[in-house]
Parts: structure tokens; C-alpha cells; sequence
């Protein structure tokens, strides 16, 4: 039968209509189905597909219906389950753990469409009906909950998602190759609880022959009561998450049950990304979408191109070590070339192409050569505290793309809008890069993140000290100084970061005075599953130390660093007033141009002031209304007269 380039199968019609009695897969996932490369389940799906494998999709199954897991009949191999592209419980909500208004990746951006802790409750969906089903987990939920960790919302150590889910797989990081080494598995016969010798996934088992070769963590119920041992826990695992040099590790639970997690799989090469985004996608939402005004999430990465993935900035309030991995890998040239011709030819292309990047756009190739043979370094970073000696810097081959993206016919302007890591473009000795993507590459703001100016802090976040940033910042403005225009840098900056006390965050809001720059938007640190800032959220140590770091949990303290940061808004008078009282500042508290705040009687009548001027301005607005409406009805009324 000839293939249908089309959505994959959502009912039992579309099955019929492809000639499928019965689905070898079904991927539940959390989110709206949206056929893009920038959507996980598109990605695995398309991929199965690819090997021959059929796979139908329920997404954003009803969770209260048993009924709805069963629209398109028991598969043949198994159920892959994901949250969705974001965990569950990030996409719900806020750092203050108040309910997000809004979902992205929902249908018209409604709140309210997948469960929290979704991939537990799907798994468990699933087990009510199937019971002996193979189901397989993935995603970043899946990822980066694979083992024991903290979970901010419930405030406590939570087991693997594996013992609370029922599912009998993860497929953890980027899944590709594990995703068909299990579906070869399955295909040939092999049951789901002997595939326990697959990279990048992780199992549950109660035969101790399994983890003979691994290296044992501390048991779950000792990580759970000792918060020593859990930041023990978590470094061994952060030090074999590389490729080349990972352990199988396994974690211990009650009545003789151990989770084994195997070594991550090893990198794609040029050829296998290329292969990935050549597959046949839609390229946006299922048309079942467009009644409900479609899915928001594709409207930020329809037209951007994604060029790499994996970082070696480690950044130690980021996933993406756990995740991606710090090992880079990138598309070809042509790769990508054909799919913005692709993109080109869209009836809603303007012209722009909104990013080519990754998790950090800049990294084109790995940071040093030994890496695709020997991985990278377990106890050193590439970027911190200072660049690394071996460092491969050179930003020609994505200045080169960049320069033939620009020069496709129908292309008006190709932006960057992914991270630029200043630090790494400052150790390239040819200022090219940095010049070109001024001229032609910022739309009159460039976004960076140096995400605070203590250094202390900064240490903390696996960050280059400040005077790295002002460096940055002075040769930004010389360039385009240089080049006769006038563009703007936006940082990015976080309110209590571990190791962040009131004396930063005053430190912070003295910077950004002297910089004469407000923020519109404070990041709080948000404790994600996974990240070496959450573990020393969690335990108030350092892990690669175990000393210990202050911690700012108290949600008070957590408000006035946030307001210190945006000073200037009346809203946060008050909690900055209180800061700089606690931290016997009152220096800053005055008529002085170096003070934040002027004194609370004078801000008091100051306020009262404008209440009142915007009080005579509304009536004043009233009465001239009122005179308006009077001067327009008297001339009809002269008419009316003479007539």
C-alpha cells in the first residue's frame, strides 16, 4: 500500500483509512498532538514510522474515563506514555505554586487538559485496562524523575516515576536509539522484563545478578530520611551521565525491589540528526485543533530552525546534563538549508526565520576533541569556574550557516534568539561571529543570561564571575557603536538561587542602578526535578563539596529578593523598604542619586500625589466629556429651532 503523508492516526477511522487492524504502538502523551520536530512525540513517532512500525496517537486522554485509553484498541508492542514536552507539574505551576492560567501546548492555550504528575497517572490509566500491556515511559517527565528526587511541589523525596507509575520502561534523555533497540525487541518476542540491556533506559527488577556491575546507591528509604546521603545520591548520578564514561547505577527499595538505571546512549552523529528531521512531519497541530483556535506552542517554533543539541555550559540550575547531555551534536549544513526552503514555501512565512539554535546557539561541535572518543571530564567543567585550557573555541561553521540562511531567496532577516553563551564567544579571538550577528542577527535587542552579578552566587549557578558579563557588555556596545546602531542588551536574572542572600539581591539592584536598566521580568528559582540547584535547594549542601549553602526558603524573604530587583515599581516599595531596613542599608534609602528608594513619608505623599493627580485627571476627563456631549446637543437644538 502506498504511504499516506498525513497525520498519524488519532481514531479508529484513520486507522481504517490506512489499512490498520491493529497499532504495533500507542503514544499517550499530555500534550495536543502537534506533528513538529520540536515536539518529542512527533519526533519518536515519526521515527518508529520510519522502520515500519505502525503508531497511533491519544493525546490529552481524559484521565476521569478509563474509556478513553481504549479509542484505538490494544497495541500490539506497547503504550509509550509522556508528559508532554515540559514536566507536568512546571507546565501547572508557578515558582509560588500558584495554578498557571494558561497551556501552551493545549488546545486555544486552556488550562486544565492533562493531569498533574501525568505520565504516573496515564501509566496507571493504562494498567487499569491492559494489565499486561508493556508500557514504556519518556520524556522530560520520564527523563529527569528516572530515579529518586526531590519534588518541590509535595515538598519530598519521590520515588522513580517507574515504582509509582507501573510502567515497565524509561527511555531516558533523547530517545531515538533506544526507542527502536526496544521496539526490535518487543517485535522479535523478547518480554518487556528481560529488555534490561538497552543504553539509556532504565528498569525495575528483583534479581540482584542485574547489579552486580553497577554501582549502589544509597537506598531509597535512606535518601528519603538523610538529606547527606541525598545529595550523595544525586552527584553520583550527575558524574555518570556522560556516554563515554557512565556506570549502570542501581537504587534500592523495599521488599528486595532495585531500580537499575543502564548508561546513557551515545551521541547522534551529523548523519542520524540529519535523519531525524528529514522525516516526514506536518510541520503544525492536527487540523482537530483549529476550532479551539489551534496549539500557541507552535507559534514560537513554526518558523526557527533547530541547528544542535546537548550543552557543555553546565549550568547547575539546568536539566539539560540529565537530559541531552553535555556532549554537542549538530545538523549539517544542508539539513538544515532544506528545511527552511520547506519552511519558505508556508503560506504564513513573512520572511523571518525566528531562531537557528539550540539550548545554546553558539555551540556548533563539541567542546574539545577527546570528547567523541573519551567523553567529557566527570569532575571538571568546559566553561567554569574559567574556560578549560583544551576549550575548542571557533564560530565559523555556524557563521557560515548563518550567512546561507540570510541569502535564501524569500528571506528577509534570520534572528538568534536562542542563548548565547558570552563567555565562550569572548575566548573566540575573531570578532567576525560577534560582528555579523550584531549587524544582522539582533532584532535591536540581543537576550543573554548572565543571571545575577554576585560571585558568590554566580559560583553557586556554575556561572562566569561578573566582570566576564561587564567585558561582554562594554564590547557589544563598541561593536555596535561601530557598525551605527543603536541595540540593546536584555539579561536575564534570578531572585534566590541558592547561595543568593538579601546582601546579593541588594548588591544586584545597586548593579542594575548603576546600569540604569529595570527589569520587566524576574525569574524566581524554580526547584525543577533533576538539577544540582534543586538538590542544593533540597539539602543545603553543595554536592560537588557537600558544604554547606544558604538557602532562602522562607517565601518572604524569596518576595523581597525578587522586588529588590525591580526597585523602581511602587508595588515593591514596601518589600524593598524592609530589606534594606533588615540589612541595615538605609544608605540606599534617601534623595542621593545611589539611593533605591526615596523615605516612606515622602513615598507616601509622593503616591497620594498621584492618586489624586490621576483622580482630577479622570474628572477632568468627565467634565470634558460632559461639555463635549452638551456642545454637540446645543447646535441640534438651534436647528431643530430655525426649522
Amino acid at each position: 500500500m502506498e504511504a499516506i503523508h498525513d497525520f498519524l492516526p488519532i481514531s479508529k477511522e484513520d486507522m481504517k483509512r490506512r489499512g490498520i487492524d491493529r497499532l504495533d504502538f500507542v503514544y499517550v502523551c499530555g500534550d495536543a498532538y502537534v506533528d513538529h520536530p520540536s515536539f518529542g512525540h512527533a519526533i519518536i513517532t515519526r521515527l518508529l514510522e520510519s522502520y515500519g512500525y505502525s503508531v497511533g496517537i491519544i493525546a490529552q486522554p481524559d484521565w476521569k474515563d478509563d474509556a478513553s485509553i481504549s479509542v484505538l484498541g490494544e497495541p500490539r508492542l506497547g503504550f509509550l506514555v509522556s508528559g508532554g514536552n515540559m514536566d507536568s507539574m512546571v507546565n501547572h505551576y508557578s515558582v509560588s505554586k500558584k495554578r498557571r492560567q494558561t497551556d501552551a501546548f493545549s488546545p486555544g492555550g486552556v488550562m486544565g487538559k492533562r493531569p498533574d504528575y501525568a505520565s504516573i497517572v496515564y501509566c496507571n490509566l493504562i494498567r487499569r485496562t491492559y494489565k499486561h500491556t508493556p508500557i514504556i515511559i519518556g520524556g522530560i517527565e520520564g527523563s529527569l524523575r528516572r530515579l529518586a528526587h526531590y519534588d518541590y511541589w509535595s515538598n519530598k523525596v519521590k520515588r522513580s516515576i517507574l515504582m509509582d507509575s507501573g510502567a515497565d520502561l524509561i527511555s531516558y534523555g533523547m530517545g531515538e536509539r533506544s526507542i527502536i533497540e526496544i521496539a526490535e525487541a518487543l517485535a522479535a518476542g523478547i518480554d518487556v522484563k528481560d529488555i534490561t540491556y538497552i543504553r539509556g533506559t532504565v528498569f525495575r527488577t528483583q534479581d540482584t545478578s542485574f547489579i552486580e556491575d553497577a554501582i549502589l546507591l544509597p537506598s531509597y528509604e535512606e535518601i528519603s530520611t538523610n538529606k547527606e546521603a541525598y545529595a550523595k545520591s544525586f552527584y553520583t548520578q550527575y558524574q555518570n551521565t556522560d556516554a563515554f564514561s557512565a556506570k549502570k547505577m542501581a537504587e534500592a527499595y523495599p521488599h528486595g525491589v532495585y531500580v537499575v538505571q543502564n548508561p546513557p546512549q551515545k551521541p547522534l552523529s551529523m548523519q542520524e540528526m540529519d535523519d531525524v528531521y528529514a522525516l516526514p512531519y506536518m510541520r503544525t497541530y492536527h487540523p482537530i485543533y483549529e476550532k479551539d483556535g489551534g496549539i500557541p506552542a507552535i507559534s514560537e517554533v513554526k518558523f526557527s530552525l533547530i541547528s544542535n543539541r546537548g550543552c557543555f555550559g553546565g549550568c547547575n540550575f539546568c536539566a539539560l546534563t540529565f537530559h541531552q547531555g553535555r556532549i554537542v551534536q549538530t545538523r549539517s549544513h544542508a539539513s538544515i538549508l532544506a528545511e527552511a526552503e520547506c519552511m519558505i514555501k508556508d503560506k504564513d512565512f513573512k520572511g523571518y526565520i525566528h531562531d537557528v539554535g539550540g539550548p545554546t546557539a553558539n555551540f556548533r561541535h563539541p567542546s574539545c576533541q577527546k570528547q567523541l572518543t573519551k567523553g567529557v571530564c566527570m569532575n571538571r567543567q568546559c566553561l567554569f569556574p574559567k574556560p578549560c585550557k583544551n576549550l575548542t573555541v571557533d564560530h565559523k561553521d555556524y557563521l557560515k550557516l548563518l550567512r546561507k540562511l540570510r541569502a535564501l531567496p524569500g528571506v528577509k532577516k534570520v534572528f538568534v534568539r536562542s542563548g548565547i553563551r558570552f563567555d565562550y564567544l569572548l575566548e573566540d579571538p575573531d570578532e567576525s561571529f560577534f560582528r555579523e550577528l550584531c549587524q544582522y542577527h539582533v532584532s535591536g535587542q540581543l537576550k543573554v543570561a548572565p543571571e545575577h552579578i554576585s560571585d558568590n552566587v554566580l559560583k553557586y549557578m556554575g556561572k562566569p564571575p561578573v566582570a566576564v558579563y561587564d567585558r561582554f557588555k562594554d564590547k557589544y556596545r563598541k561593536i555596535n557603536e561601530k557598525i551605527g546602531k543603536k541595540q540593546y542588551l536584555v539579561p536575564y536574572l534570578m531572585s534566590s538561587h541558592p547561595g543568593s542572600t538579601l546582601k546579593d539581591a541588594i548588591a544586584l539592584a545597586e548593579y542594575l542602578r548603576d546600569l540604569g536598566y529595570m527589569p520587566e521580568q524576574v525569574q524566581d528559582f524554580y526547584p525543577t526535578p533533576s538539577t544540582i540547584s534543586t538538590c542544593m535547594y533540597y539539602t543545603g549542601l553543595d554536592p560537588a563539596t557537600m558544604e554547606p549553602v544558604y538557602v532562602a526558603h522562607n517565601p518572604h524573604e524569596k518576595a523581597m529578593q525578587r522586588a529588590l530587583i525591580q526597585y523602581r515599581n511602587p508595588k515593591n516599595y514596601d518589600l524593598v523598604y524592609e530589606a534594606l531596613k533588615k540589612e541595615h542599608r538605609e544608605d540606599l534609602i534617601g534623595f542621593d542619586k545611589h539611593c533605591l528608594i526615596r523615605p516612606r513619608k515622602l513615598a507616601e505623599e509622593r503616591q497620594g500625589q498621584s492618586r489624586k493627580k490621576k483622580q482630577d485627571s479622570k474628572y477632568q476627563s468627565k467634565d470634558m466629556r460632559q461639555h463635549s456631549k452638551k456642545a454637540t446637543q446645543r447646535p441640534r437644538a438651534n436647528r431643530k429651532g430655525k426649522r
